[in-house]
């Protein structure tokens, strides 16, 4: 299965108020498996941010000044999303604007692009019910390190989302490449060590004599509800 982590930062809170995408950050995971083959990308959105967001993101309009428009990234973005499993951290914000900017060029939405969404907020919910499950609130209670997000960013705020998402889902505790920073050399396969099996020492327990009774009076009682065809001794 592929799944993209996803995530976008945006100018404000309302895409139908005409707030814009400035930041998007996909993260790859193949069978559970990170891959390395991500997608980060800084979007002129043509506007100002909110002083509020501005404060969240810290990405000025002086900085995102000469960078693409959505419109020049829109097909990129869209090729790499495609007939993968979004996941998302309070998914009805992310796509609302996805869907916004597809919309102003004539396009379908993201829906018809990929292959479906799966929202963690909604998932920390069912499993921590009456708790905070923020992003931040979930690193912090499935031990997950976000000491370098000191503002949000789309690409840091996904690679930490995966990482959360495999100890939701109670997989593998850690998201590791192989050694030479490179993903599987098969998209999902699994690289696993050798182990050496004769290390270990099996301990072997034998059954007491009341156990033994006990096993025989079993056998009798199937033996006689069978009618004596107990084809074992």
């Amino acid at each position: 299965m592929r799944q993209i982590f996803f995530d976008t930062e945006t100018t404000g809170l309302l895409a139908e108020g005409g707030d814009r995408i400035i930041e998007v950050g996909c993260v790859e995971m193949v069978n559970r498996q990170l891959t390395g083959n991500n997608l980060h990308l800084y979007i002129n959105p043509e506007r100002a941010s909110h002083e509020d967001a501005l404060r969240v993101h810290g990405l000025t309009e002086e900085f995102l000044s000469d960078k693409p428009r959505f419109a020049q990234i829109a097909e990129e973005l869209l090729a790499f999303l495609a007939g993968a499993e979004l996941v998302i951290h309070n998914a009805p914000f992310d796509i609302g604007f996805i869907n916004a900017e597809l919309k102003r060029l004539g396009k379908p939405p993201i829906t018809d692009t990929v292959g479906g969404v799966r929202d963690t907020l909604l998932m920390a919910r069912d499993m921590f019910p009456g708790k905070a499950n923020s992003l931040d609130a979930l690193c912090k209670r499935l031990e997950v390190d976000n000491s370098n997000r000191k503002l949000h960013g789309a690409l840091l705020d996904a690679e930490l989302l995966a990482e959360v998402y495999i100890r939701l889902t109670r997989g593998q505790d850690a998201l590791l490449m192989d050694e030479a920073g490179e993903g599987p050399s098969v998209a999902g396969e699994l690289k696993l060590a050798a182990v050496d099996l004769s290390r270990f020492e099996l301990p072997v327990t034998a059954a007491t004599a009341d156990e033994l009774a006990a096993h025989e009076a079993v056998l009798a009682d199937l033996d006689k509800a069978s009618g004596g065809k107990r084809i074992w001794q």
